[in-house]
């Protein structure tokens, strides 16, 4: 190889690695839950139900911290709903669940947003929607005047907040969405990731004036290539003017069923694998627990978290030697409430052992009737077909790895 052809090589090198590398971010505390490169990428959602109904506002973030919600989101629209988030954070103390909670405010609601920041620990505002402005048919520019005395009614109005988030500690998340950019940006940039890329640096210059840096940035949209092109811009952005916050990702609005996990997948996971993203959410139209699986299932695939039993099986073929299909739910049924192992289910010797050599156990099938099983690339034993499933089980607990369910 030449020196010229070895320099090239070392250039790519980061694109051949088969280790993901994180941006790098400060950490920023929600709660107890550090988020930023230093820590795992977090998995959050939100509730649907109305938070002036405590009880079942109660209800719906335990079901979420019961499936492993590391953080929860609630709508705050008035000052009523701010002081109910006081009732539910009380209520979720009493219970000794400590999730952190986020506060979504949206529409000039200042006064809202001081009020529930004493319950939550973080708020989230919408740059699009922080200062109405009306439309203009008529309008043929912006002038930067005008600009100047937006962002000054934008200063006088969000400068409260920053203030006592910034005495209490207190986290904020900039979240732009791509279906509701304020006139100005809209007009001025187009419905564009440069628009939202706008939207949101304009609120974190101002956050950098008042010296308030607990800042989590967000760049949503329905549809994921716009998603994709929004986060690297922002990213590529704060990291050339020295703003090294964390994002949090997410496909708005993604739908329901194999559709929606394929697309919330399709861009969080594409951006997870070029280093972006420190907390994630699938937005599913379903119940809010039914996300966190699919967090979980992401973060996995791409070797960023270690949260269940990580299953590799063949497709199956003409030299399958039992239902493949049948064991490998009878494997997970027995085991998925493991965490940290990789079991292999082959459904033959020829390629086996080698394709599933990194997994810590292995069922695989060795003749008619007849099941090998590995711990790695060792073979341990051969056992009959029906005694196969009882047979790892054992195994998995001879080496001390087994947690009865």
């Amino acid at each position: 190889m030449s020196l010229t052809q070895s320099k090239e090589v070392n250039s790519l090198s980061k694109r051949y690695s088969t280790h993901i590398e994180r941006r790098i971010t400060r950490t920023v505390m929600v709660g107890d839950v550090a988020i930023g490169s230093d820590y795992p990428v977090r998995v959050q959602s939100m509730i649907n139900e109305d938070t002036m109904d405590v009880e079942n506002a109660y209800l719906a973030i335990k079901r979420l911290h019961d499936v492993g919600c590391e953080i929860v989101r609630l709508t705050v629209p008035s000052l009523a709903h701010a002081k109910a988030v006081g009732d539910i954070k009380a209520k979720l103390l009493e219970n000794n669940i400590n999730t952190p909670l986020v506060a979504d405010v949206h529409h000039n609601g200042m006064k809202i947003a001081m009020e529930v920041t004493k319950h939550v620990d973080k708020v989230r505002i919408n740059p699009g929607l922080f200062v109405f402005e009306k439309s203009d048919p008529t309008r043929t520019e912006y002038t930067d005047e005008e600009f100047e005395t937006i962002k000054q009614t934008i200063l006088k109005r969000f400068t409260p907040l920053v203030e006592v988030l910034k005495a209490e500690n207190k986290a904020l998340r900039i979240g732009v969405n791509h279906g509701s950019l304020s006139e100005r940006m809209l007009f001025t940039y187009g419905d564009t990731p440069l628009g939202m890329t706008e939207s949101a640096m304009e609120f974190v210059k101002i956050c950098d004036e008042l010296d308030f840096h607990n800042i989590i940035i967000s760049m949503k949209a329905s549809r994921a290539p716009v998603m994709m092109a929004a986060y690297r811009m922002i990213a590529d952005r704060l990291d050339s003017e020295g703003y090294n916050y964390p994002l949090h990702l997410g496909v708005t609005e993604a739908g329901d069923g194999d559709y929606g996990r394929i697309k919330s997948t399709a861009g969080i996971g594409t951006l997870l694998a070029e280093g972006l993203g420190d907390t994630i959410r699938v937005s599913l139209t379903e119940a809010p627990e039914k996300e966190i699986p699919v967090c979980y299932s992401i973060l996995q695939s791409l070797g960023l978290r270690k949260t269940m039993v990580e299953y590799i099986s063949c497709p199956s073929c003409g030299r399958t030697l039992f239902n493949l299909e049948e064991v490998v739910d009878k494997v997970r049924n027995a085991t998925s409430h493991l965490t940290g192992l990789d079991i292999a289910i082959m459904g033959c010797i020829v390629n086996g052992p080698g394709e599933m050599a990194d997994a810590d156990y292995g069922y695989v099938g060795k003749g008619k009737g007849t099941i090998a099983l590995y711990r790695r690339k060792e073979e341990i034993k051969r056992v009959p077909e029906d005694e196969g499933v009882n047979a790892l089980i054992q195994l998995i607990k001879d080496d001390g790895k087994w947690i009865d369910p």
